[in-house]
């Protein structure tokens, strides 16, 4: 017997909460920066087309899968591979374990970074770092407020304080569940966030040009977007292309997979699939290229709007946006609104990772959700402790649950059904209950291009820097060199068994789970 499961009240909050999922640091921060080294105007042709050919049919196939899952009773990877083989092939099941793995792996870490975000909008308003003239004082900023040493913090206080808000935050939200937690936050978070995004365009575009006459919004723009079609020859500029589509879109993680199992079965699941993954596009390519290195080139200039970006994600959210908004008239309001927004995609991001790891053990082990969430935030809450106060934690985990595992359950994903409902099955549940039906060539797509184009993302990021980052080494200057001190190696030898430890823990989980519903008759 299944039992009744949660459903989405309503597809516009089902949409936003989807979107919320994927829209974050990534749309607002890591996009701008990879367009502006990668060709400009001409990154968004390779981007396009692995929106089209990658993003965006397995995004199909994800709320496919996962509205077929919550049919049977299942809302987490596991279950709904298992239920998609009628019961008739033992390892799906454990496949699935990536799609807990994966999204609950990230939320460990995810937290902490998040909190980042709150602080920052706090340190806007009270000008903790209004003082700060260059990029390097803002990193030393940065890394004293992280190891509570250092000139500007003593202590872990500020961030441990910012940690436990965020922390209960994100947790009393999905405390209220799927419908009157997730979804009625959405509905409220995403306007809100959009409707900042946009007033923040609107003082980016009104900035005069305090350093330089020509270092004015018109030449920033053109920084961004003029295209230069020399890099289309560059196998580089194409694995970051589908990387960023990949990632930013949150394909792979398997939080898309369980958010599905919450639709009706009669609902549509390819048109709320793609509205929330063009809901994700607008907020990426019109909203958060629109902001940051625009911004940057009036006060920086070309030169140290490249230096800017060149810095990665972290290097671009913390270090030089607050200079610019020291630079700004009215600063600390448009970087308290700034670092708020941040806050506020990081929140709609980290409800939607936990998801799975609740579903699983609400609907696999039959615990309350008041229950799953209690031990979901003690596991959290202990993990947490060694990536405040471990060495290099965050990057060991992000490499694992992200870099590495979502372009691998993405395979999984496709391969699984691929091979489990084939061609006319799958195709027939893709289109089940369409308000518009998938074209044909969508077909060839699905189980041709999109496998091919997962598989290029993992084996083109293995064969690049994911090898090098294995055997612990880094490239400078054409040769390999230790990627971590020894002082650093015992916290990154942990995680590395933390993240193995963590699959064979969940794996076991799931073993005990289907003995258990078999002995039961579920």
């Amino acid at each position: 017997m299944v039992k009744t499961r949660e459903s989405w009240g309503s597809r516009i909050g089902l949409v936003l909460a989807a979107a919320g999922g994927a829209v974050g640091l990534g749309n607002f921060l890591r996009f701008p920066g990879v367009a502006a080294q990668n060709g400009g105007g001409a990154f968004m042709i390779p981007y396009f087309i692995a929106f089209l050919f990658l993003a965006l049919p397995l995004s199909w196939l994800e709320w496919t899968m996962g509205r077929y899952g919550g049919r049977h009773g299942h809302g987490c990877a596991p279950g709904i591979f298992d239920a998609m083989g009628l019961r008739r092939h033992p390892a799906l099941k454990y496949l699935g374990v990536f799609g807990i793995t994966g999204a609950v792996g990230i939320f460990f870490y995810y937290l902490y970074v998040e909190s980042w975000t709150l602080a920052y909008s706090v340190f806007a308003l009270t000008g903790k770092y209004s003082g700060i003239t260059s990029p390097n004082e803002m990193g030393a900023f940065l890394g004293s407020y992280l190891s509570g040493s250092g000139k500007y913090f003593h202590g872990h206080g500020p961030a441990y304080v910012c940690f436990l808000i965020t922390f209960v935050s994100n947790f009393l939200i999905v405390y209220h569940g799927v419908n009157k937690g997730i979804e009625r936050f959405c509905k409220f978070a995403m306007p809100s966030l959009f409707i900042m995004a946009i007033l923040l365009i609107a003082r980016v575009f009104t900035l005069d040009a305090p350093i330089k006459p020509e270092w004015n919004i018109n030449q920033a723009l053109g920084y961004l977007w003029n295209p230069d079609f020399s890099v289309l020859k560059s196998g580089k500029v194409w694995l970051e292309a589908a990387g960023q589509v990949f990632f930013s879109t949150s394909v792979g993680i398997g939080a898309l997979l369980t958010y599905a199992t919450y639709i009706k079965s009669k609902d549509d699941a390819l048109l709320s699939a793609t509205s929330a993954a063009f809901l994700n596009e607008f907020a990426e390519v019109v909203l958060g290229a629109s902001i940051v290195v625009p911004a940057a080139y009036i006060f920086f200039g070309p030169e140290g709007t490249s230096s800017a970006v060149s810095g990665g994600t972290f290097g671009l959210a913390f270090k030089t946006t607050p200079l610019i908004f020291n630079h700004m008239p009215g600063g600390a309001i448009a970087g308290f609104a700034w670092f708020f927004l941040l806050f506020i995609s990081g929140i709609t991001s980290a409800v939607s990772i936990m998801q799975p790891g609740i579903a699983f053990l609400e609907d696999e082990f039959r615990i309350s959700r008041k229950h799953s969430i209690a031990a979901l935030g003690i596991v959290a809450f202990l993990v947490s402790q060694a990536v405040i106060f471990g060495d290099c934690v965050v990057d060991e985990l992000d490499f694992w649950f992200s870099s590495f595992g979502l372009p691998l359950f993405g395979c999984i994903e496709v391969l699984v059904f691929i091979t489990v409902w084939g061609g006319d099955r799958g195709w027939a549940e893709l289109n089940r209950n369409a308000d518009i039906r998938l074209p044909k060539f969508a077909r060839l797509i699905i189980y041709y291009f999109t496998p091919v184009f997962l598989l290029a993302i993992l084996l083109g990021w293995l064969a690049t820097d994911g090898w090098k980052t294995i055997i612990l080494k880094k490239s400078v200057d054409g040769q390999l060199v230790d990627l971590y001190t020894p002082q650093q190696l015992p916290w990154v030898i942990g995680t590395r068994i933390f993240y193995f430890g963590f699959i064979a823990l969940v794996c076991w989980l799931v073993n005990r789970a289907w003995k258990k519903n078999y002995r039961i008759g579920h």
